[in-house]
């Protein structure tokens, strides 16, 4: 079974226990790096992969009665809109809520295929990793979240994860690299309401937290599995959605290291939003020659190109 979470891949139903040789991957994405956008690229790529998005329409209507912020008609709350004008009041409710939420679609069993059929595979936006290891962590370094919030949110995470063990495990990360710029300009041009206010400097140390924690490994991870996962970095500060060149690029390094991790294992696919670099074209050509020579009849797409044009105008 594999797991992909986007940030997020995984295959199955709920993930079975592994030998303790196998290498676990998981993913994790900051805001408005495209992530959206390279969801439908990658279900359009993969059409055998089951895709988990990111439970955000969860959050704009959460079932609560009364208070000043519930809408009177329908008896809910926009905890995200709610969080974002009054972070010191409303993080630590937002980031359980959302933890929660991230836990449940982990958990919720996959669809099985008929008989002596691969194990689908799952793609998830984010993680509980994520949440804890970029957007709770910030926000605590930020003073929104205070220090015993901090404390408590920490210790039932680790109760829970240690808990439930492999069922939450993931198998590695696939990191979407963007400049902090760049992602801002994405987020501008989607324009959803509840992000009017965030500013490069918000997006600066979501990019920080993300590379700390994957690139650098300097973040302190509670968890072995997780310490242990190997990160997949795709460079996508450029226009990907309409440059189907770049496409078929990314989507040959994603199954390029899919082959490489096994195309087994349950790993979570990371999506930041920052990062200068670009890869040069010459390397590009040479992952994308490996990825069509390499990889067996079971995890290339279902058609024979893997370049394909994204409709929508989305990205997160």
């Amino acid at each position: 079974m594999a797991v992909i979470i986007l940030i997020g891949i995984a295959v199955g139903g709920t993930p079975k226990p592994r030998a303790p040789e196998s290498s676990p991957c998981s993913p994790s994405v900051p805001a408005a790096v495209g992530k959206s956008t390279f969801l439908k690229l990658l279900g359009a790529t993969f059409p055998r992969w089951h895709l988990v998005t990111e439970p955000v329409a969860q959050w704009r209507k959460v079932p609560a009665g009364g208070s000043a912020q519930v809408t009177a008609s329908v008896g809910s709350a926009n905890l995200l809109q709610m969080m974002y004008q009054e972070p010191a009041r409303w993080s630590y409710t937002f980031q359980t809520f959302s933890c929660i939420s991230r836990l449940k679609a982990m958990l919720e069993p996959a669809e099985e295929g008929p008989p002596q059929t691969p194990p689908p595979v799952r793609v998830f936006e984010r993680s509980v990793f994520s949440d804890r290891y970029v957007f709770a962590k910030n926000l605590f370094e930020a003073g929104h979240l205070q220090p015993l919030e901090w404390a408590i949110y920490q210790d039932w995470h680790d109760f829970l994860l240690r808990h439930l063990g492999p069922r939450a495990a993931l198998h590695g990360f696939l990191y979407l690299q963007a400049r902090p710029q760049t992602c801002l300009e994405r987020l501008r041009r989607r324009a959803r309401q509840e992000e009017g206010g965030i500013q490069l400097g918000y997006l600066q140390q979501l990019h920080a937290q993300h590379e700390h924690w994957l690139v650098d490994r300097t973040t302190e991870i509670h968890f072995a599995e997780a310490r242990r996962a190997p990160v997949l970095v795709l460079d996508v500060d450029k226009d990907f959605e309409h440059d189907v060149a770049v496409q078929g690029v990314l989507m040959a390094q994603v199954g390029q290291g899919w082959h490489r991790w096994g195309g087994t294992a349950q790993w979570l696919l990371v999506l930041s939003q920052c990062h200068p670099s670009a890869t040069p074209s010459a390397r590009l050509s040479l992952q994308v020659e490996a990825f069509v020579t390499s990889l067996s009849a079971d995890t290339l797409p279902s058609h024979p190109d893997p370049v394909g044009a994204v409709g929508g105008s989305g990205s997160a």
